[in-house]
C-alpha cells in the first residue's frame, strides 16, 4: 500500500490538535494547516465533511533528502491529511519509503523508513 492510513472516533479538530502534539515529540513541526474543506466551500465546490492537511517537515531528514538529490524536494514538506469517511475522522500519509523509492537511490531508503516511523508513531499516538 502507498498509505498508511486509520480511523478514529475523534473529531477532526480533535485529531488536528493532538497530533501538532504528538509531530511535535517526534521533532516534527507543522508548516501549514490547510482546511481544504472550508477553501473549497469559499470557492462554491463544497464537499461533504471535514478534510484538514497538514504540511510537516523535520529540517535534518529534509536536509539530508535534498542534499542528496534536488529532485527530492518535490516530496517535502510531507503531508498528513485528516478527514471525516463513512462517518468516521480518518488520518494518515503517503508513505515516505514509497515516495522516496521514486528517486531511485538506495541511500536515501534509510531517512525515508525513519521519518515513516517516527510520523506512522505521531498518528498512532493521536489516535
Amino acid at each position: 500500500m502507498f498509505d498508511y492510513t486509520v480511523k478514529t472516533d475523534q473529531t477532526v479538530e480533535a485529531v488536528v490538535e493532538k497530533l501538532k502534539t504528538t509531530l511535535k515529540e517526534e521533532e516534527f513541526g507543522v508548516l501549514w494547516d490547510f482546511n481544504l474543506s472550508e477553501t473549497l466551500e469559499e470557492k462554491g465546490q463544497a464537499i461533504d465533511g471535514d478534510y484538514r492537511i497538514l504540511e510537516v517537515c523535520n529540517p535534518k531528514e529534509a536536509k539530508k533528502v535534498i542534499t542528496a538529490h534536488r529532485e527530492g524536494g518535490y516530496f517535502l514538506p510531507c503531508k498528513l491529511a485528516v478527514f471525516t469517511k463513512d462517518g468516521s475522522t480518518h488520518v494518515g500519509m503517503p508513505k515516505p519509503t514509497k515516495l522516496i523509492e521514486l528517486i531511485e537511490d538506495e541511500s536515501l531508503q534509510a531517512v525515508a523508513r525513519d521519518v515513516e516511523t517516527r510520523l506512522t508513531r505521531a498518528i498512532d499516538k493521536t489516535v
